[in-house]
Order: C-alpha cells, then sequence, then structure tokens
C-alpha cells in the first residue's frame, strides 16, 4: 500500500493520508461516517446511530465535520449559539461548544457556509487534529458527520479516525461513489476497518448482496495493490421506511419518535454491532 503524503502535499491540495496528524491519545474509539455521494442519509443515520448507542451507555459525540454545508443542526432541531467556527476562531471554548442533543448523546455542530475551512490549509488542518484530540479523552465514541466526496478536507478528517463507515443507498451512482470512496482510502491512508451501512434497500438482503457486489470490484481492482487484503463489513442494511421521511421532516430522531419502525430497528441492531465490534 502506498505511504501517505506529507503535509506539505496536503497543505498543496494534494490527497491526504495520516502525515501531520498527532499521535491518537486515549480514549474514545473514532468513526468517520461518510459517504462518496451526498443524499444517502448519511447525518441521519449518524445522529440515530448516536441515540442508539447512547441508549446502549455509551459516552457519544457526533462532530460535524462537514464544515462547508454542515445540516446536523436541522436534523436535530438545534440552534446553535456556538459552533466550531467559534472555536476555531477563538471566540469559544471548546468545552461551551459541546452541547446536549435529543436522544442523550453531546454535538459539536459546524456552521453553514464556513467557506474559508473549504480547502485544507495548515491551519484548517491543524484545528481539526487540535479539535478531534481534545474531544477524544471526554467520550467512549465520538462519531465524525463528513461532507460527501473526496475533497482533501474529507480525507484529512476520515485519517483521524479509528474506522470508516461508508452510508450508501442501492442507487447505482451511490454505489459507484463508494466504491470511488473506497478505492482511494485504501490506495492513500493506512489501512483499517471499512465499514458498509446500505441505506434504504426495498428488500431484505439486498444490503448484503451490495456488500458482496463491491466487495468483488475491491478485490479485483484495488486488493492486488495492497499487502494486506481489504475487506468490507457489512455494518447493516436499513430499509426503505415511510417513517423516516416523517421523522426528517419533524426534526425528530427516528429511534426516539418512531422505535419501532423498521428503519429504527435497522439502525439499532447496527449500533448495537458497533458497540460489539
Amino acid at each position: 500500500m502506498s505511504t501517505a503524503p506529507s503535509s506539505d502535499a496536503a497543505a498543496a491540495g494534494t490527497v491526504p493520508g495520516r502525515a501531520g496528524a498527532k499521535a491518537p491519545t486515549h480514549g474514545a474509539r473514532i468513526t468517520a461516517i461518510t459517504s462518496g455521494k451526498g443524499g444517502v442519509g448519511k447525518t441521519f443515520v449518524s445522529a440515530n446511530i448516536a441515540a442508539a448507542l447512547a441508549r446502549l451507555g455509551e459516552r457519544v459525540l457526533v462532530l460535524d465535520a462537514d464544515l462547508g454545508l454542515a445540516n446536523l443542526d436541522v436534523v436535530l432541531n438545534l440552534y446553535p449559539k456556538l459552533t466550531l467556527h467559534d472555536v476555531f476562531t477563538g471566540q469559544s471554548k471548546l468545552e461551551d461548544a459541546v452541547l446536549p442533543a435529543p436522544g442523550g448523546f453531546s454535538v459539536l455542530l459546524a456552521g453553514s457556509g464556513m467557506i474559508e475551512y473549504s480547502r485544507l490549509t495548515p491551519m484548517v488542518r491543524d484545528q481539526i487534529d487540535d479539535v478531534i484530540q481534545r474531544v477524544r479523552p471526554r467520550f467512549d465514541r465520538v462519531l465524525l458527520d463528513t461532507g460527501a466526496g473526496i475533497s482533501d478536507v474529507v480525507l484529512y478528517t476520515i485519517s483521524l479516525a479509528d474506522e470508516v463507515l461508508i452510508v450508501a443507498t442501492p442507487e447505482p451512482t451511490s454505489l459507484t461513489d463508494a466504491y470511488a470512496t473506497i478505492k482511494v482510502l485504501a490506495s492513500t491512508q493506512t489501512l483499517r476497518p471499512i465499514k458498509l451501512l446500505v441505506n434504504q434497500v426495498q428488500r431484505p438482503g439486498e444490503g448484503r448482496a451490495i456488500r458482496n457486489q463491491l466487495q468483488l470490484v475491491v478485490d479485483r481492482y484495488v486488493n492486488a495493490m495492497l499487502d494486506k487484503p481489504l475487506s468490507i463489513e457489512l455494518l447493516g442494511e436499513v430499509p426503505h421506511d415511510p417513517a423516516v421521511r416523517e421523522a426528517v421532516l419533524k426534526r425528530e430522531l427516528l429511534v426516539e419518535a418512531t422505535p419501532g419502525a423498521p428503519a429504527a430497528r435497522a439502525i439499532a441492531a447496527a449500533a448495537a454491532k458497533q458497540l460489539g465490534d
């Protein structure tokens, strides 16, 4: 597997790996929740898995790492006075910007439209790293709700995680972009567990079939260049469920508002599996 580019290369806009990141401190397990394609329900999944993990006794923080188009506050119906922007600019202490969220977990929200953070400058890289390492000792699990795609900011944020959870749907465009994300991560960053959650499936077993399909492509085009083969773990599949749209429109957590809904049960099962890993 190729090594990560240097911090100078990252600052120049090339694909970043773990170069420049500080040695992790003990504390929370960090999961980067990402997707190749936008609109697959990534933030909805992040928030609801956090609530399900909190129900299981975990101290959970969701960090909104989509610095340009943050919408975790919308999903949770929160109106924060303090955000990551305030922390980055020194206008707020980090502990004051960590807020309680519905569902029993904590959030660190990003202000939408933070254009100055859309490019991975040395300053942005250091600020993201510093915040993650400072919150890590305070929680059992930190979920990084990244932006969609494979921008340098997204990839650097992912590089700070212990594991990656890719959210995809059965749509061909989503699967193509999920594969592209896996390929970039495998070829540019330290190998670590990559998990898959398939959202909006139409029938039981569709998530497993999609995981197998992705694995076949990874085996053929990615694993040949790796010292150790990459195996994608299926964390779960979430069925298409009208209760999801209702919860989104009401800005409610599905696992709190309708815990018996099929999608809510599937997310709870994925959280339980995540806790056991």
